[in-house]
């Protein structure tokens, strides 16, 4: 049932995933170390979790490993951003 919600609104959530992705680096351009680092991996991390999604339900690997790798990264930053790991 999500997959059929996502696949009808591919292109829509395709775009926001990216302003979201636009924003949040945004943020880290403009305020550096003053950024809210926990917030910018966290909208990070969902827009790639948004766009792994739709990279696999179009059966595109490139994208789908490269936005995969994004949510790793995105994880490694949250767990990071919390100050669990130094």
């Amino acid at each position: 049932m999500i997959n059929s919600f996502i696949r009808n609104n591919l292109k829509t959530i395709e775009l926001v995933a990216v302003v979201m992705r636009i924003g949040s680096f945004s943020l880290v351009s403009w305020l550096g170390p003053h950024s809210p680092f926990m917030l910018v991996w966290v909208v990070n991390t969902i827009d790639a979790v948004g766009l792994s999604w739709c990279a696999i339900l179009k059966r595109d690997m490139a994208y789908t490993l490269l936005n995969v790798f994004w949510v790793i990264i995105g994880l490694v930053g949250i767990v990071r951003a919390s100050g669990v790991v130094g």
